[in-house]
């Protein structure tokens, strides 16, 4: 949402005040609600730019794993980082830093901070960032992210020359992860791998497309527990994911099923969209057809 325009009145009076400068903008936050009433209420508009404005207090995070310490969820956190050998790299959309319900943040606190590096972007170069450019060019670098010229994790490292050392996962919803993966040529210097499980997401207090569709933390565990060959490292990540949406259930919240199950039993809430585009995307899920 854009910021509102300041009342012409304020900034007229200040500008007749002699020697006055002009007062800082006002955030989103500092703007009184039904600013036309300060424009009809001009009277008096120097000392208001006086009166102390009060800041919405952010409740106390866990420094572990960034929750709000009355929330906090720790207990089901391992008592120390992982053992793992594997290098992970997450790219995170900025628009997912700001969002409560993120996985990543009780990923990377399960896993020792040499192990798992978060770069938050939209653009990669490289010129500007020379250390992911030197990653991507390695011959041991996976990119995990679907598609048709994915291979298999698992039958990948079967064969594999060179077994992979480090792995790329993109955080985002769908359409950002794709926007990050075709629009960064960095990101197909790497080999491009895909999990293939049946296994159904366990994030289920935020829609997915389909059933089939992991978040950020669930592509790790699997990936991990292949790439370590430990298959407990994916129960120990998946604990707090579980715990986190099971204490949100219990406070509210609602299971949210997928776009593919929602279509396909006739109870998607929002009318079919006239866009060629994405009415075809709409008609892939309702015919099980991957995208």
């Amino acid at each position: 949402m854009e910021p509102q325009e300041e009342a012409p009145t304020l900034r007229d009076a200040v500008a007749r005040s002699p020697g006055a400068s002009m007062p800082p903008r006002l955030d989103e936050e500092e703007r009184p609600e039904g600013g036309a009433s300060l424009e009809a209420d001009g009277a008096g508009a120097d000392g208001l730019w006086e009166l102390p404005v009060e800041h919405a207090e952010r409740r106390p995070e866990c420094s572990r794993c960034s929750r709000p310490q009355k929330v906090c969820l720790c207990p089901f956190l391992p008592v120390h980082p992982l053992h793992i050998s594997t290098q992970l790299y997450i790219i995170q959309h900025p628009a997912e830093e700001s969002k409560v319900l993120r996985t990543v943040p009780l990923l990377t606190a399960c896993l020792p901070q040499d192990k798992c590096k978060v770069m938050i972007g939209r653009r990669f170069s490289e010129e500007r960032d020379v250390e992911l450019s030197t990653v991507c060019r390695k011959s041991g670098t996976l990119i995990l992210y679907p598609g048709a010229e994915a291979t298999n994790l698992e039958e990948f490292i079967t064969d594999a020359p060179v077994y992979p050392s480090t792995i790329i996962l993109i955080d985002g919803t769908w359409s950002q992860a794709k926007d990050i993966f075709y629009k960064n040529s960095l990101f197909r210097l790497p080999k491009q791998v895909q999990l293939k499980t049946s296994t159904s997401s366990q994030y289920v207090i935020r829609m997915q497309p389909t059933n089939r569709c992991l978040s950020t933390l669930e592509c790790a565990a699997v990936a991990l527990s292949i790439l370590e060959k430990n298959h407990d490292i994916r129960e120990t990540l998946l604990h707090p994911l579980q715990a986190l949406c099971s204490f949100q259930l219990q406070h509210g919240a609602q299971i949210r099923l997928s776009k593919e199950y929602l279509l396909k039993n006739g109870l998607y809430p929002k009318p079919m969209p006239k866009n060629k585009r994405k009415l075809r995307k709409m008609e892939l899920l309702m015919n099980s057809v991957k995208i």
